[in-house]
C-alpha cells in the first residue's frame, strides 16, 4: 500500500519540487488567464474591457457627482470613455507612498475606493479588479485626470506604466476622468473587433437606468459599416428612465392592457432603491433586462426572482379578491414569460457570480425587490379596475393553455400533400388550397346528408355536428380535451387553438355556421361562436367566421315561391312579393334535415344567391378596449360557469321580448 503513494507511475517524485511553483505577481495573473476576469478572449469579453471603464464613470455619475459621459471608438479599436466627475485621486497612496493612488488603482488587482462604501454608497465595480484588468489587457492605455484646476496624465503598455504621473496643463472648467485603452492583440488576436452598434446600445442602455445623466456618443464613420444603421454621433438623456426604454421597446405594438406597469421606490432604512417598467404584448415577445447599480445582468439573480414572486403573488391576491377562481394556477412564468420587463436596481455591497458580474447573488435583493413591487403593484390593480381585468383575463387564458398543453394533445393539421388525419364524418371538399374553400358547420346526421347533397363538391365540406356541444365558457380544461366533438373540428381546420393557432395552416377560407333557424339552432350557433371566441379568436378576427342564413318558411303563390328568414321577413315578403293579391301558401321547415337539398343549396348555400353573416368582434387590444370589454362580459354573463348572470340578464331584458319561437 505504502508503495503505491510513495514514488507515483514513474518513481519519480523529486522532479515536483517548491522551484515547480509559480507567483504571479502584479497583473500577471490577468494576462495569464484572461478567462478568469472577463469570461474569455471572444468579442464578448473585448465588449467588457469598455463595460468595465464605463461602469467606473457612471458610478461616479450616481454617486451625484457626474453628469456627463462620453463614450467614442476611434479607428484601430480605440476607445475613449470620459466623465465630469470627481476624478481619480493622484495624490500619493498612504500604503504606497512612492507611487499615485492613480498608479496603484491601475496596476494592482483589488483596490480602488468602493471597499468601505465611504466614497460610493451604491456602484457597479466593487471588486477592485475592473480598470486594472483593463490595463493588463491593452497594449496600450492612458489616463487624464483633471481635478483642482490642475490636468495630470500617465501612459501604460500592458498594465506597466511606461510614464510617471505628469502634470500637463491647467483647467479653471474642467474636471473628472479619461481613460482611452487598444486592447492588446496578443490576448485578443487580429480578428475580434469592437463593434459600434454593441458599443452604441451599451451607452444607451446606461443612460436610460440614470435620468440624472447625459451621454454623449461618437463613432469614427468609416467604422459603420454595411447594413449597420448606429449614428456616428449621438447624445443620450432619458428624464423618463426606465419607462422611456419601455416606451421605445414597445414602439408600434398591441399590449394586454392600455398602460404599462412602471415606477420607481426607495427600499427601507436606506438600503437602496430599485426602478422598474413592464408591459405585455399582444404578440408574445418578450423581453427582458435586468441590472444592479446600472452593471447589466443577463442570467437575472435574486432581484428578478423578487420581481417575479412579488407581482405574482399581488396578481393572484387581486384575482381572489374580485372572485376569480382560476387566478390561483397563475404561475410566475404565465405572467412574466412573455413580459417585456426591465429592472434596475442599486443597493450596497451587491454579490455577484463572479467577475463578470452577469447573475446577482444577494440574498437581500430578493426580499427587498419582492416587497417592494408586491405593494405598488396591488396599488397598480386596484387604481384601475378594468387595466387590472384585462391583465387578469390574460393570464388566466395562458394558464389554462399552459395546463393543456400537459395534456399534449397535438391536432394540428398536416400538410395536404401527406396522408392526413380527419374526422371520419368530415366529408372534405376536392380542392387542396385554402383559397375559394368552405366549411360548413351543421347540426346532425340529417342535416349534413342534405347538405352533402347540395354542396358543391370541389370548395365546400361539410362536418356535421352531434346536437349542441360543449360549452367551453363554462368547461374545465380536461373537459375540452375529452369532447369528441369538438376534437373533430378541431382536427378538420388544422390550425390549432389558443397559442398554437396559426391562420396559415386553417384548411378553408371561410368556416360558416350552418343551423336551423329556431331557437335550438340559434343555441348551437352561440355554442360554436363561443368555441371560436375563447379558443380560436385570431380566426374571426381575420374575418373566416360566418353565420349561414337558412329559410324559415317557403311562401308560394301559383308558380311563385319566396323564401323568408323569420316571422317579420315573411310578413314584409307577404305584402312585397304578393302585394296581398290572392292566397299564400305557407310552409315551415322543421329543419334544414327536412329541407330538399336543391332548396338547401338555391336559398343557403349557392354563393350566387345566399346571405352569409360575417361575425366580428372588437379588437381587446386595440383602441375600442371597452367594446371588447363588453363583449367579454355579455359572452360571461350568457355562457359562463355562473347561472345567476344568466338568470340576471333574462330578468333585465324579458320585458324586451315580443314574440318567442319555441
Amino acid at each position: 500500500m505504502n508503495d503505491l503513494f510513495s514514488n507515483g507511475p514513474r518513481g519519480k517524485a523529486a522532479d515536483y519540487t517548491a522551484k515547480d511553483i509559480e507567483v504571479l505577481e502584479g497583473l500577471e495573473p490577468v494576462r495569464k488567464r484572461p478567462g478568469m476576469y472577463i469570461g474569455g478572449t471572444d468579442e464578448r469579453a473585448l465588449h467588457h474591457l469598455a463595460a468595465e471603464v464605463l461602469d467606473n464613470a457612471m458610478d461616479e455619475a450616481v454617486a451625484g457627482y457626474a453628469s456627463r459621459i462620453q463614450v467614442e471608438l476611434g479607428a484601430g479599436d480605440i476607445v475613449t470613455i470620459t466623465d465630469n466627475g470627481r476624478g481619480i485621486p493622484i495624490d500619493p497612496h498612504p500604503k504606497f507612498k512612492n507611487k499615485s493612488a492613480l498608479e496603484v488603482i491601475l496596476t494592482m488587482l483589488h483596490s480602488g475606493g468602493k471597499f468601505s462604501g465611504k466614497a460610493y454608497t451604491t456602484s457597479g465595480g466593487l471588486h477592485g479588479v475592473g480598470v486594472s484588468v483593463v490595463n493588463a489587457l491593452s497594449d496600450k492605455l492612458t489616463v487624464e485626470v483633471a481635478r483642482d484646476k490642475q490636468v495630470y496624465a500617465q501612459s501604460y503598455e500592458r498594465g506597466v506604466p511606461v510614464t510617471k504621473l505628469k502634470k500637463t496643463g491647467e483647467t479653471s472648467n474642467r474636471r473628472g476622468t479619461t481613460v482611452t485603452f487598444h486592447p492588446d492583440p496578443k490576448i485578443f488576436g487580429t480578428g475580434v473587433h469592437f463593434r459600434p452598434e454593441r458599443l452604441y446600445r451599451m451607452a444607451r442602455s446606461k443612460a436610460y437606468l440614470f435620468r440624472g445623466v447625459e451621454i454623449l456618443w461618437r463613432c469614427d464613420p468609416s467604422l459603420i459599416k454595411g447594413d449597420d444603421k448606429t449614428p456616428a454621433e449621438e447624445t443620450f438623456h432619458f428624464p423618463g428612465g426606465l419607462a422611456d426604454f419601455l416606451a421605445s421597446t414597445l414602439e408600434g405594438r398591441q399590449t394586454v392592457t392600455a398602460t404599462p406597469f412602471v415606477g420607481r421606490a426607495e427600499f427601507p432604512d436606506q438600503q437602496g432603491r430599485v426602478e422598474w417598467a413592464m408591459a405585455w404584448p399582444v404578440d408574445q415577445e418578450p423581453y427582458f433586462s435586468a441590472y444592479c447599480n446600472t452593471v447589466p445582468t443577463p442570467e437575472g439573480g435574486t432581484h428578478e426572482a423578487g420581481m417575479r414572486s412579488g407581482l405574482t403573488r399581488s396578481l393572484k391576491a387581486y384575482g381572489d379578491l374580485v372572485g376569480n377562481r382560476k387566478a390561483a394556477q397563475i404561475t410566475a412564468e404565465d405572467l412574466c414569460g412573455n413580459a417585456v420587463s426591465l429592472l434596475s436596481i442599486f443597493i450596497r455591497e451587491p454579490q455577484f457570480q463572479g467577475q463578470t458580474k452577469e447573475k446577482l447573488a444577494s440574498v437581500e435583493a430578493q426580499k427587498l425587490v419582492d416587497a417592494s413591487l408586491k405593494d405598488h403593484f396591488d396599488h397598480w390593480l386596484s387604481d384601475d379596475p378594468n387595466r387590472a381585468r384585462d391583465l387578469l383575463d390574460y393570464m388566466v387564458e395562458r394558464a389554462e393553455e399552459r395546463l393543456r398543453k400537459r395534456q399534449d394533445k397535438e391536432l394540428s393539421r398536416k400538410t395536404a400533400t401527406r396522408k392526413l388525419r380527419l374526422p371520419g364524418k368530415l366529408t372534405d371538399c376536392s380542392r387542396d388550397a385554402a383559397d375559394g374553400t368552405e366549411l360548413f358547420l351543421v347540426e346532425g346526421d340529417s342535416a349534413g346528408g342534405s347538405a352533402k347533397q347540395a354542396r358543391s363538391r370541389e370548395t365546400q365540406a361539410v362536418l356535421p355536428l352531434r346536437g349542441k356541444i360543449l360549452n367551453v365558457a363554462s368547461a374545465s380544461a380536461d373537459k375540452l380535451s375529452q369532447n369528441q366533438e369538438l376534437i373533430d373540428l378541431i382536427q378538420a381546420l388544422g390550425c390549432g387553438t389558443r397559442d398554437k393557432f396559426d391562420v396559415k395552416k386553417l384548411r378553408y377560407e371561410r368556416i360558416i355556421i350552418m343551423t336551423d333557424a329556431d331557437v335550438d339552432g340559434a343555441h348551437i350557433a352561440s355554442l360554436l361562436m363561443t368555441f371560436f371566441y375563447r379558443e380560436m379568436p385570431g380566426l374571426i378576427e381575420k374575418g373566416h367566421l360566418y353565420l349561414a342564413q337558412p329559410p324559415l318558411y317557403r311562401l308560394t303563390q301559383g308558380g311563385t315561391s319566396v323564401y323568408a328568414r323569420d316571422d317579420r321577413h315573411k310578413d314584409e315578403l307577404i305584402e312585397t312579393a304578393f302585394k296581398g293579391r290572392g292566397k299564400v301558401e305557407i310552409s315551415r321547415f322543421k329543419g334544414l334535415g327536412e329541407m330538399p337539398a336543391q332548396q338547401l343549396k338555391e336559398t343557403t348555400m349557392d354563393p350566387a344567391r345566399r346571405t352569409l353573416l360575417r361575425v366580428a368582434v372588437p379588437d381587446r387590444y386595440g383602441e375600442d378596449r371597452e367594446s371588447a370589454r363588453d363583449t367579454a362580459d355579455l359572452i360571461e354573463r350568457l355562457m359562463g360557469r355562473k347561472p345567476e348572470l344568466r338568470f340576471q340578464f333574462i330578468q333585465e331584458n324579458a320585458s324586451k321580448v315580443q314574440e318567442l319561437d319555441v
